[in-house]
């Protein structure tokens, strides 16, 4: 479990009264996340999740706060932040800024099936469109320009090999992005990290319903090909071997299409959107298992599962776009 901010029944106390929530019942760390300490509350008016930003500043904050308040008002199934009593849904807490907001049902599937796949495919459509209105722009915060700023402190534990595929990709990313045709593509606020783990479902396996999206802190106004390629190479794989399960990725693209078609552009850019989201999650990786935060308990994610996903979407065949 990564717990960076230990947390006191009274201090949780204090924090809620500054809610009209009811009063503490329980208060317990999640065992999941790497980047913000998480803690299950529950209150006598219902049941929330209370996040202490280990990273993010205050000022960074209100993107994501307010993303998911405007997806969540408009129907999308995400976390609602909840409003304290100043008006604000943003709080302090042991001097770094928390949020509360409530716990959606469900729990997330490890192994999804295709009738997963559609049903979160169709959710990623349905945010995309939901916030095209929203009124706060802020890029994704692990884009690019993150990917080339930290290279240099990772490049020392790559070895020659691993040194040439990360160039070479990093080259393609430069050139690709900087192009008047990256540029043009369909772009709004993202979640940019929609792994399995951050979508909940409801129901039964067979028949399973959206509980929702979480995690929003990764999220930024990115293009929407990069989201959609970031999903495609978690949820549609095998685990073990970052291969594509080819009835997964038709199901995921066909049903996102179905509710917001891709352009020909898009089309285009298919293969080097999911050599992005590969690189981005190799990058973020390899600098968490070699340069990692102290934490109470924290275990980094293996950063050999993205070099060979970069790996096989760089000499395999990618499936097209409907």
């Amino acid at each position: 479990m990564a717990v960076f901010t230990n947390l006191t029944t009274s201090e949780a106390e204090a924090f809620l009264a500054e809610y009209d929530l009811g009063e503490l019942v329980s208060l317990r760390g999640i065992t999941a996340g790497i980047e913000n300490t998480n803690y299950f509350l529950s209150s006598t008016q219902g049941e929330y999740v209370l996040t202490i930003f280990e990273v993010l500043t205050h000022e960074q904050l209100p993107f994501y706060i307010e993303l998911m308040h405007h997806l969540a008002s408009k129907g999308v199934k995400v976390p609602m932040p909840q409003t304290r009593k100043d008006g604000k849904r943003i709080g302090t807490l042991k001097n770094k800024p928390a949020s509360i907001v409530t716990r959606l049902a469900g729990g997330y599937e490890a192994s999804p099936s295709v009738n997963h796949c559609i049903i979160a495919a169709q959710t990623q459509a349905q945010a995309h469109l939901a916030a095209l209105d929203f009124p706060i722009g802020q890029p994704n915060l692990r884009g690019l320009d993150w990917w080339q700023a930290t290279y240099p402190s990772i490049q020392p534990f790559l070895n020659q090999e691993l040194t040439h595929l990360y160039q070479t990709s990093l080259d393609e990313q430069i050139k690709v992005q900087g192009s008047a045709l990256w540029q043009n593509l369909p772009e709004g606020p993202c979640h940019c990290d929609m792994f399995r783990d951050n979508v909940l479902f409801d129901g039964t396996f067979e028949n399973p319903s959206m509980g929702g999206i979480i995690d929003f802190y990764f999220a930024g106004c990115d293009k929407w090909i990069f989201d959609v390629a970031v999903a495609v190479n978690d949820w549609c794989i095998e685990r073990d071997t970052g291969a594509f399960l080819e009835e997964h990725v038709k199901a995921w693209l066909q049903a996102y299409n179905r509710i917001r078609p891709f352009t020909e552009e898009e089309r285009q850019v298919w293969p080097v959107a999911l050599r992005a989201a590969a690189l981005r999650f190799w990058t973020s990786r390899l600098y968490d298992f070699y340069i990692p935060r102290p934490a109470q308990t924290l275990k980094p994610h293996d950063p050999t599962h993205f070099e060979r996903i970069l790996k096989l979407r760089t000499v395999s065949a990618i499936p097209q776009l409907p």
